[in-house]
């Protein structure tokens, strides 16, 4: 039983403090200054082809739909 407490009491304070600081670094990463742009261009993605289909390759034989990125 001394190894389960020995892990439980790490685990109620070390890991907990460890996993808050992460918690709280993915939070400052996510609203820091200068984020905006590229969230926003990330969003945008599905709507880059908005008018028109995005070409397809023509030397696919099998007329499968083009798997490649959409960014220009």
């Amino acid at each position: 039983m001394e190894t389960y407490s020995a892990m439980r009491e790490f685990a109620d304070s070390w890991a907990l403090l460890a996993l808050t600081l992460f918690f709280l670094g993915v939070i400052a990463w996510v609203f820091r200054p200068g984020s905006t742009r590229e969230y926003r261009d990330t969003a945008d993605i599905p709507f880059r082809h908005d008018d028109e289909p995005a070409p397809r390759d023509q030397s696919d034989d099998e007329g499968a739909a083009c798997h490649k990125e959409a960014r220009t």
